[in-house]
């Protein structure tokens, strides 16, 4: 992040034309203040990157300035001169949390190289503050992608491949599947952590805009263009841009994003020098590509270049036992954000939204659960608190069996424990042991006709560990 904006503050006009003039010609803006009164109301009233301040003035002294900006704005970098270099002003003006310390008279090579350092430092500090809020956002990234039937396990296989990689993603699935959380899934996962993630939705903005908000413009490119802006692609310099709806991207910007594909390089609107970026692109469609191909309202050649490694997300109708796992996470999600107490879905209620056909994926049903959590003024939600869902097999409920072993358990659980005011210390973890066991025991011995050796080798347990829990759980070798 580059200085653009500094303070000088002295009350010697001579050292205020010298400073000023070094710093301007080195590309900055620079302010003047004459006194500490002055330099006060600059600060309080514009943004600097650095303030170079004179120690004695009239008015508040440098020293005093300096405790009033640590206080107003902390992250202000502060440089203190003074004609008296003696170890106590440099002592103090330290421990007063001054960034650096100089002595009059000084060579205009020191403030070169103090404003040098000072560039570095706040680049450094930028950078931090970022990959502190990427950590951030990958640590809700991975509590928010929800699901372990086998779609999404091979889509956490095809991320973990390629994520170390700079190639190039293509992401296919209905809207509501959630592609976003794909792309930053990658990006997090990337060499590229703490770097930029853009985000850009093709389909959102106007065909007319979305070529300056890709490349940015000059200043007087067009009528409004006050101030040159950079573009998404510079923006995301270093880092992952993240273009959504592609496939509702006009023709002549495709061939200007397969240009940066290809020569790694953009041109702002209005202007003629190629600027170089380093950008990684995941792309996102709820389109089918290919049929737009074939139809010359896609080109093919931006095609295969966006679909060098696609990941595909089913629609959340071809994972139902993702549900009951979605479902327990948006109702924590909700209650949490609602700062209200804990809610639980009936065994009816989760049979119903398991069976649901939700056309709008995972964010329907994220908003279905948001409004029974609002509305319900009950802890536990039934079927009642679901009213018009849209489901499989011609309206009708699924049946149980339609339902994961992990949702059936849950339901089971929720349905033994729901009548509880509380849950007290005791078994219940032996307990649900035995009435899970029993019944998978029995199953495979039954399956292998008794042979204790067999049923331990698919169990995956030791033979003397299943004598013992068939002495322990009661079985019947003679009954099963």
């Amino acid at each position: 992040m580059p200085l653009n904006r500094i303070l000088v503050a002295d009350d010697e006009e001579s050292m205020r034309w010298v400073l000023s003039r070094a710093l301007k010609k080195k590309g900055f803006t620079v302010d003047l203040a004459r006194d500490g009164d002055e330099a006060l109301r600059l600060i309080q009233s514009n943004a600097y990157d650095l303030a170079i301040l004179d120690i004695k003035m009239p008015g508040l002294s440098g020293l005093e300035l300096l405790d009033r900006v640590r206080e107003l704005k902390s992250d202000l970098l502060v440089v203190i001169m003074t004609a008296e270099a003696s170890m106590k002003n440099a002592v103090e003006a330290m421990k007063r949390g001054a960034y650096d310390y100089i002595t009059k008279p000084f060579d205009l090579d020191v403030i070169d190289a103090i404003v040098e350092k000072v560039t570095r430092a706040r680049e450094m500090t930028s950078q931090v503050s970022l990959l502190k809020e990427e950590l951030k956002d990958r640590y809700q990234l991975e509590k928010n992608i929800v699901g372990n039937s086998p779609a999404m396990r091979e889509v956490y296989k095809t991320i973990g491949k390629v994520a170390p990689s700079d190639i190039t993603i293509l992401v296919q699935g209905e809207s509501g599947t959630g592609k976003e959380l794909i792309a930053r899934a990658v990006h997090f996962n990337s060499r590229r952590l703490g770097k930029p993630f853009i985000a850009l939705n093709c389909a959102a903005i106007p065909k007319e805009l979305l070529e300056s908000e890709l490349f940015g413009f000059e200043k007087g490119a067009f009528t409004g263009a006050v101030e040159r802006k950079l573009g998404k692609f510079e923006q995301a310099n270093g880092g992952t841009i993240f273009l959504d709806e592609i496939g509702d991207m006009p023709l002549d910007l495709q061939a200007k994003i397969l240009r940066v594909l290809q020569e790694k390089e953009v041109t702002r609107t209005g202007g003629n020098q190629a600027i170089s970026v380093d950008v990684r692109i995941v792309a996102a469609t709820n389109q089918d590509l290919e049929e737009k191909v074939r139809h010359r309202e896609f080109r093919e050649d931006l095609f295969y270049r966006l679909n060098v490694v696609p990941i595909h997300l089913v629609p959340l109708r071809e994972r139902h036992e993702d549900i009951p796992l979605l479902v327990e996470y948006f109702l924590a999600k909700t209650c949490a954000e609602l700062e209200i107490p804990p809610k639980q879905c009936s065994p009816d209620a989760l049979r119903l939204l398991t069976a649901a056909q939700w056309p709008g994926n995972v964010r329907e049903l994220e908003n279905t659960i948001k409004r029974a959590v609002i509305l319900s003024s009950d802890p536990l939600l039934t079927a009642a608190d679901f009213p018009g869902l849209r489901q499989q097999k011609g309206g009708e409920r699924l049946p149980a069996e339609d339902l994961s072993l992990e949702g059936i358990v849950d339901m089971k659980l929720r349905g033994c424990l729901a009548n509880m005011e509380k849950l007290e210390s005791g078994d219940i973890y032996g307990m649900v042991m035995v009435q899970v066991e029993r019944p998978l025991i029995r199953f495979v011995l039954e399956k292998t006709k008794g042979n204790q050796v067999r049923a331990a080798d698919i169990l995956g347990i030791n033979r003397n560990t299943l004598r013992k829990k068939i002495h322990e759980l009661g079985i019947d070798l003679k009954r099963d």
